[in-house]
C-alpha cells in the first residue's frame, strides 16, 4: 500500500478513525494535552506509525488505542475500526456503563411533574366550589 510510506498527523488518523467529528476537535485535543504516547502529551504534528499506543480523551470516554493501520481519509465506521485496536482497560469501561445508567435521559418521570388536561379540568372544578 502506498499509504504505509506516506507521513499521517496523528490529529487526521484521529478524525480519520472516527474518534473525533471533526478534525479540528482532534488538533484542539492533542493542543490541550488529551491525547498522550506513554504518559506525554503529543503535538498534532506528530508522525502515527503501526504499532504505536495512544491514550485518547474525547468528551464522551476515555480510549487507549494501537495504531494496526493508517488511513489517510475519514471512511464508514466499519472499516475504520479495523486501523486500530481498543486496549482501553475493562474497568474503564465499567466506569463508563455505571456512568450511563447514572445519567437521567432528559424526559420527565411518567405522572409527575405539570398536571395532564383532565387533572387541570378535575383542580379547576375543585377550586371554584
Amino acid at each position: 500500500m502506498p499509504e504505509q510510506k506516506e507521513k499521517l498527523r496523528i490529529d487526521k488518523y484521529l478524525w480519520a478513525i472516527r474518534l473525533f467529528k471533526t478534525r479540528s476537535q482532534a488538533g484542539d485535543a492533542c493542543d490541550k494535552g488529551k491525547v498522550k504516547m506513554n504518559g506525554t502529551a503529543v503535538k498534532a504534528s506528530r508522525v502515527v506509525a503501526v504499532g504505536d499506543e495512544y491514550e485518547v480523551k474525547t468528551e464522551a470516554r476515555k480510549w487507549v488505542i494501537r495504531v494496526t493501520g493508517l488511513l489517510q481519509n475519514r471512511v464508514q465506521y466499519q472499516e475504520a475500526i479495523k486501523f486500530y485496536t481498543d486496549i482501553t482497560p475493562a474497568e474503564e469501561l465499567d466506569r463508563i456503563q455505571f456512568q450511563a445508567a447514572v445519567f437521567q435521559t432528559g424526559k420527565r418521570m411518567s405522572k409527575i411533574g405539570r398536571p395532564t388536561k383532565r387533572e387541570r379540568r378535575d383542580l379547576g372544578g375543585f377550586m371554584d366550589q
